[in-house]
């Protein structure tokens, strides 16, 4: 990104300004957000990734929307940290089929110090495979987030959910605040941000107005901005709540498309239950990233084959890996594929 395209990112978008979007007529809302995208992308390159739950169940948190917190009976099954070599052989498949982004998600609070030094692992051995890693695994702190950053990690997904105003409402045991400082130590470490929202969990048009609000005037936009709508499981307090109006889906990934000009907007959770043309006006809209494969985390998606259908009925094409001249990622890359030969040479000869 060019440091005048830079220059032209706004951080000081008012409610006002961004009601105003929402609510003009449809067609000038899409246009609008099309041009923006064509401004920035290519409108008929969509980036792929795949999320693994590399730990399930049992979270601490009581986030209403999620099977997976320790609170609800979701009939969940728990499951441990996955081992190293398991995840490895999930990205491998990613790969094969498409994807160009392997996102790992953990359900904890935060990452014990037992567990990183085998999150950094994974971390290292899906970087050495030459795809582009992401994980979210709840708050960190400063001295999590720079292994991380070491270890190669290009994206941290943390996701701000909803708006402040609402957030008590759906969550009550991590703040906002904290939050914001996992994501301002995400950027201080030179990592990428994935952080985005959800629809669908009462909140009010200027509650959405307000979470796109606080990701556009960040410091720096988050390079990727993951749209969901709840996906209702039974057993959270959130099973029976009022469903997303198809078309202010839309137009919130279109008012994010508008925001955030240059950032890489994902429909996200959700998709298995919007028809094609859903998503081929969401496409137009301007999101151009979607997760890809059978589950995210613990919630169906489309099939890989279907979305390379409706591509092609489209004209859509995944879009390339990007490839990063970071210092840091690069010198990852090659520190992993080491260990990887010396583990493998030391297999060998134990066997």
């Amino acid at each position: 990104m060019s440091a005048s395209t830079t220059a032209n990112l706004r951080h000081d978008w008012s409610l006002a300004e961004v009601k105003a979007l929402f609510v003009q007529p449809f067609n000038d809302l899409l246009f609008q957000a099309q041009t923006v995208h064509r401004a920035h992308f290519d409108a008929n390159r969509v980036q792929v990734s795949t999320l693994l739950s590399i730990k399930t169940g049992a979270c601490p948190e009581d986030c209403k929307y999620c099977p997976q917190s320790g609170h609800y009976n979701t009939g969940l099954e728990k499951e441990k940290l996955l081992e190293v070599q398991k995840v490895l052989e999930e990205a491998a498949r990613a790969k094969a089929i498409g994807s160009t982004r392997f996102c790992m998600g953990a359900a904890w609070k935060h990452p014990s110090a037992k567990d990183m030094p085998y999150v950094l692992e994974m971390v290292k051995g899906v970087k050495a495979m030459g795809l582009e890693t992401c994980m979210t695994l709840g708050r960190l702190d400063q001295e999590q987030t720079e292994a991380l950053a070491q270890a190669g990690l290009d994206y941290y997904n943390h996701n701000l959910d909803t708006s402040p105003e609402f957030y008590g409402s759906i969550i009550t045991t991590r703040t906002y605040s904290e939050r914001l400082q996992t994501l301002a130590y995400v950027r201080d470490s030179g990592m990428k941000i994935c952080s985005g929202g959800i629809l669908g969990m009462g909140e009010s048009l200027d509650d959405r107005a307000n979470l796109l609000i606080q990701l556009a005037n960040l410091p720096e936009h988050p390079e990727s901005v993951p749209i969901n709508m709840l996906v209702k499981v039974a057993g959270t307090p959130l099973e029976n709540a009022e469903d997303v109006d198809p078309f202010d889906f839309i137009r919130m990934l279109a008012v994010a498309r508008i925001l955030m000009p240059t950032s890489h907007v994902r429909l996200s959770a959700g998709r298995e239950a919007m028809n094609e043309q859903m998503q081929a006006l969401a496409f137009f809209a301007g999101a151009n990233s979607i997760f890809y494969g059978d589950k995210l985390l613990t919630t169906a998606n489309p099939q890989a084959d279907k979305d390379m259908q409706l591509f092609a009925r489209l004209g859509i094409q995944p879009e390339a890996r990007e490839e990063h001249a970071d210092e840091v990622h690069q010198a990852a890359i090659e520190q992993a594929l080491v260990e990887q030969k010396s583990s493998e040479q030391f297999y060998n000869a134990a066997v």
